[in-house]
């Protein structure tokens, strides 16, 4: 947990300032392109067999990263009939679109899309952290000398064009510095907590002051309070550390943008009347969904036909043997299927034919859901030999949360460093009864 939180700390030192720029630019989304760029490239090496994480990635992520950055400068025009944010959408929507068509044809795409979007920042290493701080710092200092023309196109371009300032080219450095940034955070927060980490403190500290260092102190402030309630909640309740400090975020800057309008309201009667009543508006809506929501799925169970387990179970096994093998199976019906088989000796058997090392993961982990030791002998002889980080780290998870343990084992290092680790839990199986 330590590292994550020293991990949480380091990105929003920089994006926290880098996000400032964001909103002063009126570029909202450029942010969450790069990063999709970013994760683009990341993609991109996967299909060539170089795995997240490595160096080979990083450096696929970076040049995609600078040829966002290009493609952002060029296309800032002064007096341009199409406004800037337009372009940049329309970037994130082809780079999103071109990453799902690429890991459509690599092994394990789905897993690859989800580890790109929420990231794996409970699993980061220190040397990671301290990568990550040598490069910011020098991104920081690189700012810091260029403060007075970087600012100034953030906050009137036209006064920057007006003073014969090359626009572009300055453009093209801020972007690419951000692009640098933006690749290292990727490959450990995530799209979507690189997106906030940017984006929220800037909002939040602007909706309180205009002053440069007050926005600065306020952005890290919420970034360290957040980041430690987010860490913990995702902790203690087994999630996602990003998504779960995502949504922290979210509500974190709702709450505040409701306290700032109630205590500048001139009349705060009306204030918290309106307050109240948009409150009570939500929890209407909320509830009526959920009623809603169970009707409906009353309703479908209703209709259905309910078939004979046994039978079921039986046809769709002889349909896996026969027919359709497993990894030609999308997840929803990979997942539908096992839920049908009741039988251990059945899974194993399963186990032993698959060759698809996630598949693999999903029959043992079915399994272990209702024979404990079983699946988790299943789970462990797949950790043993498993050369892919993020399917270990699911592995590592799933293991987690049966058993509330982990043994340090660390999924971003090979099987043969993690030697320690696989003994104690090896040794934890075995003692088992």
């Amino acid at each position: 947990m330590a590292p994550a939180f020293f991990e949480c700390l380091v990105l929003v030192g920089i994006h926290s300032y880098l996000g400032i720029h964001v909103i002063r630019r009126k570029v909202i989304f450029v942010d969450l392109a790069l990063a999709q760029i970013a994760a683009l490239g990341t993609t991109v090496g996967f299909l060539f067999g170089i795995l997240p994480g490595t160096m080979g990635a990083y450096w696929f992520s970076l040049a995609f990263t600078v040829l966002g950055a290009a493609i952002f400068s060029i296309t800032r025009l002064r007096n341009g009939k199409i406004p800037q944010e337009a372009v940049i959408g329309l970037t994130y929507a082809i780079a999103a679109s071109i990453a799902i068509l690429v890991i459509d044809k690599a092994p394990h795409g789905a897993e690859h899309i989800k580890e790109i979007m929420t990231g794996s920042i409970l699993w980061v290493k220190w040397e990671t952290i301290r990568n990550a701080a040598i490069v910011y710092t020098f991104v920081g200092i690189f700012h810091y000398i260029f403060r007075e023309k970087f600012f100034l196109i953030s906050n009137d371009a036209d006064a920057a064009y007006r003073q014969g300032l090359p626009v572009r080219f300055w453009d093209f450095l801020f972007y690419v510095s951000f692009g640098i940034v933006i690749t290292h955070s990727v490959g450990t927060a995530g799209v979507l907590l690189v997106f906030v980490f940017l984006v929220v403190p800037a909002i939040a500290s602007t909706l309180v002051t205009d002053v440069l260092w007050k926005q600065l102190l306020i952005g890290w402030g919420l970034g360290l309070f957040v980041s430690t309630v987010g860490l913990y909640i995702s902790y203690t309740a087994d999630l996602p550390a990003g998504p779960t400090i995502v949504a922290f975020y979210g509500l974190t800057l709702v709450v505040l943008a409701t306290f700032l309008y109630i205590i500048r309201a001139k009349e705060k009667k009306p204030a918290l009347l309106k307050t109240a009543a948009v409150t009570v508006s939500i929890a209407v809506i909320f509830f009526a969904f959920n009623l809603l929501g169970n009707a409906l799925s009353k309703l479908n169970h209703t209709h259905q036909h309910q078939p004979n387990t046994l039978s079921e179970e039986t046809h769709l096994i002889h349909e896996v043997k026969q027919h359709k093998l497993l990894e030609n199976m999308s997840e929803e019906e990979l997942d539908r299927f096992l839920i049908t088989v009741r039988s251990a000796e059945r899974l194993q058997d399963l186990f032993k034919a698959e060759k698809e090392p996630y598949i693999r993961f999903k029959i043992a982990a079915r399994l272990a859901d209702f024979q404990l030791k079983p699946g988790l002998t299943l789970l462990m002889e797949l950790l043993k030999k498993c050369e892919l980080p993020f399917l270990r780290e699911e592995i590592v998870q799933k293991m987690r949360t049966l058993t509330g343990r982990d043994f340090g084992y660390d999924p971003e290092q090979t099987p043969q460093k993690n030697k320690a680790a696989l003994k104690k839990w090896q040794d934890f199986i075995d003692r088992m009864e």
